[in-house]
Parts: structure tokens; sequence; C-alpha cells
């Protein structure tokens, strides 16, 4: 005699398991926003890039102060840590999220592994950036203004997508922290960005208070 289908771990029937998991147009706008400004912003500093290895004395638009310089930020080991440009990497990662938001936006059912692909990508998008932005302060001494771009909408994309998964099941957490992240998601990714603004704040104060 039958006992009926067995259970999931997290309660569910194996029947009853999407295979395919829909989004939210938040999270949808949140993927085409931050790939195409990702992508844009990635693309500016190939261009400058391409330019500089040209003509050594090409002074890039970002270069306004011995302080705000992305030239001298791409032309260091940091710009290069695979051996090639790190704004390639950006410009294939940012137009498939680009590509994934759009079909998001149609309506289209994505597959749980493609999300759970495109939450860890984002999760080690994140993780490299931070890196970056360590070695940017307190090594290289220069802050990128089409880097922090990068830094900014890679935060945000990780930020959206993971609290998509979250809501949907693709990665189980406990009920209650769910619910905390849900209602505060917003204050919470304000106060990341605000943390590392107040980084990039106190690391250069004396070159933001002579501008005052």
């Amino acid at each position: 005699m039958s006992h009926g289908p067995a259970l999931a771990p997290d309660g569910t029937t194996d029947a009853r398991r999407p295979r395919a998991v829909g989004a939210s147009r938040r999270t949808g706008w949140a993927m085409v926003l931050t790939g195409a400004v990702g992508w844009l912003a990635s693309f500016q500093l190939t261009v400058d890039d391409w330019r500089l290895l040209r003509d050594p004395g090409y002074r890039p638009a970002c270069n306004l102060s011995p302080v705000v310089s992305c030239g001298s930020v791409m032309s260091s080991p940091q710009g290069s840590v695979f051996g090639f440009p790190n704004m390639l990497l950006g410009l294939g990662a940012f137009a498939a999220v680009t590509a994934l938001g759009v079909t998001v936006l149609c309506g289209a059912r994505l597959p749980r592994r493609l999300w759970l692909a495109l939450d860890a990508g984002a999760l080690v998008g994140v993780a490299f950036a931070h890196w970056l932005i360590g070695q940017s302060l307190y090594e290289l001494n220069k802050l990128c203004p089409y880097c922090a771009v990068v830094w900014i909408v890679t935060i945000g994309l990780f930020w959206y997508v993971t609290l998509h998964c979250l809501e949907q099941g693709v990665v189980p957490a406990p009920r209650g922290l769910l619910e905390v992240v849900r209602d505060t998601h917003w204050m919470l990714l304000v106060t990341w960005y605000a943390v590392i603004a107040l980084l990039v704040l106190t690391r250069f104060w004396p070159y933001w208070s002579s501008l005052l």
C-alpha cells in the first residue's frame, strides 16, 4: 500500500517542488539595472585601458585628482589579477545578468540550478569587489570612480538575487531570518553601502577636507 510521495528536506513533496522558479519584477529590474550599469562601467574602463595601452600619455576622463584616478588603478597588478584586465570579466558577467533580467521581466521561469549559479557567481563577485576595495583604499591609495560603480552594482545584484533565492526556497533559511531580511532588506543594503562610504571618507579625509 502506498504511503504517499516522499517528502523533500524542506517539507514539500518531490512532485510539488518546482523545477523552474519565477521571480518578482523587483528582482528582474534589479538584474537589468545592475547588469546594464555594471556593463557600461566595465566598457568605459575597457576603452580607457585600451587607449592607455596605445598611448601611455593618455589621460582618462576619470583621472580627476591624485586620489580620484582610474589610470593608475587599471595599470596596477590589482587591475589584472587573472592575467588580463579585470573589466573583461565585468563585460561578460554583466551582459549575462542583463539578458537574464530581461527574460525574468518577460515572465520566464528560470531553472533552480540557474538561480543557484547566479547567486553563487554574485557571491564570488562581491567577495572579489571587497578585496578590490581593500586594495584600492589601503594599497593603491586611489579611488577609481568607474570601479566604485562596479562595486555598488555588484553588491546590489548579490543582495537582491539572494533575497529572491531565500523567498523562493532556492536557498534554505529559517523562517524568522527570512522575515527579518524581507522586512528590512533596503535598510540592510543602505547600511552596507554606508559602511563602505565611511571607509572611503575616513581613508581619504585629508583630501576630502581640502575640497571644502
